[in-house]
């Protein structure tokens, strides 16, 4: 089930531990994707904490927000750019999306199987989605006083299994949120410093989120001949002349 769009706003601007988790996860993810020009950037689910850097150089930006969560305006003083959407049926073309983020979109749906089929149909041949989940083992998954403690949490090994059954190629992956999911002053002030330890302890595995970069596996075309399949033709009558012909 989806979370209400104006609990997940509450948290993530008016809290200070969301704001904690805006800046652990932002991070991961500008360092996977650095840099967004002339590409078409889209988040399913409530991934636009994590869009606003892309906002200037980015093609287009879009915050897609499922219709049981609802949606909220954003960003705040700019032109909107959240969608409403049935997570089944996105309005957005086909192969459009260069780059897309799902944040509380894939564990939280009733359709988890719909919404993988919806980022194929959106993903261009060469585009990349990111995978942002409850990491299984993780403090973050057990308390429900954050929007990582709802829906299916994952492992590593489940995420990547789910995704190659949708036609999903898995290219790398990290981990966020090292912090305890507390509201403790102590842990609040030094989050900053334990996710720098964490990536450097664990990158991968210990952190409250999985954090999964994948690609779309484009089948191959039937019929299609090999591109590396013989480096040189067989020609078997290759070395003989002409035959010679003569008039009768």
């Amino acid at each position: 089930m989806h979370l209400d769009v104006l609990e997940l706003r509450d948290f993530y601007y008016r809290t200070q531990l969301g704001r904690v988790v805006q800046h652990a996860v932002r991070d991961q993810v500008l360092a996977l994707w650095p840099d967004a020009k002339g590409l078409n950037m889209v988040g399913f689910g409530f991934a636009v904490p994590l869009l606003r850097p892309y906002l200037s150089a980015a093609r287009r930006v879009i915050g897609l927000m499922p219709g049981q969560q609802g949606v909220m305006p954003w960003p705040a003083g700019m032109a909107n750019v959240s969608v409403l959407c049935d997570e089944r049926h996105w309005p957005v073309p086909m192969e459009f999306v260069d780059r897309l983020i799902l944040m509380h979109g894939l564990e939280t749906s009733d359709h988890p199987r719909s919404v993988l089929d919806a980022c194929a149909r959106a993903l261009a041949p060469d585009g990349r989605v990111l995978f942002i989940v409850p990491n299984r083992a993780g403090l973050w998954a057990r308390r429900d006083k954050t929007p990582f403690g709802f829906g299916r949490p994952y492992s590593l090994d489940q995420l990547e299994a789910q995704l190659k059954s949708h036609g999903f190629t898995p290219e790398r992956h990290v981990a966020a949120l090292f912090t305890p999911p507390t509201d403790t002053r102590f842990w609040l002030k030094t989050g900053q410093m334990w996710e720098r330890l964490g990536r450097s302890l664990s990158p991968r595995w210990a952190g409250g989120v999985i954090m999964l970069e994948a690609s779309k596996r484009t089948p191959a075309i039937p019929g299609a001949p090999a591109e590396n399949g013989l480096r040189r033709p067989l020609r078997i009558l290759e070395g003989m002349t002409q035959p010679e012909v003569k008039p009768i």
